[in-house]
């Protein structure tokens, strides 16, 4: 109604805006599930338009990454004129699961690291994307305690260090811990020194 009244206030007021509203996820089935308010689901649904992720159109990736070289290269002061074909391949094949923004920090990491005219993007440019949490194993039968996992750690660092617990590369220090706990572990766990 382009209209509306400030919380606490008693005038209304008049306005001429134009609300945009955007979000990755399907609004309609959000909806259905209970998870979004079907009334402001049908206030906001005015005129959808669906932008498909950037792996859909890979024809749009060598526009895309001429336009955040030249951003880049005008905010870092920085002049680069070519984009290797090697690089621009490795570019086009990735997924961008986070879409254009993954894809202009990847060139502005890529520009800072830039010390000549040509793009250097690095071998693990694109291997920064967050990894997939591997799916939890059950447990087998055999499964190890916590305290024979610890005593399998200590006693391997131990045999490393040749059963030296002070010191620079002693056990102490590779296991993380102060001298003392380290032999408080050991009797605990009825480990020492073979003979």
């Amino acid at each position: 109604e382009r209209e509306f009244e400030r919380v606490g206030g008693r005038d209304t007021l008049a306005v001429d805006v134009r609300l945009i509203a955007a979000t990755h996820r399907d609004l309609k089935q959000e909806v259905e599930a209970g998870r979004f308010r079907e009334d402001l689901y049908y206030r906001i649904n005015v005129f959808p338009i669906e932008l498909p992720p950037l792996r859909a159109r890979r024809e749009d990736i060598p526009l895309l990454v001429e336009h955040f070289v030249a951003k880049h290269a005008a905010k870092l002061n920085k002049f680069v004129t070519m984009i290797p074909a090697s690089a621009m391949q490795a570019l086009c094949r990735y997924d961008w699961p986070g879409n254009i923004r993954e894809l202009e920090n990847v060139i502005e990491r890529a520009m800072i690291l830039t010390t000549g005219s040509s793009l250097e993007l690095t071998p693990n440019a694109l291997a920064f994307a967050p990894e997939r949490q591997p799916v939890a194993q059950p447990l087998s039968s055999s499964a190890q305690t916590l305290e024979e996992v610890e005593r399998h750690y200590l006693q391997t660092v131990l045999e490393q260090c040749q059963w030296v617990i002070n010191g620079p590369k002693g056990a102490a220090e590779i296991a993380g811990l102060h001298p003392n706990t380290l032999r408080h572990r050991l009797q605990k766990l009825g480990l020492s020194r073979p003979e």
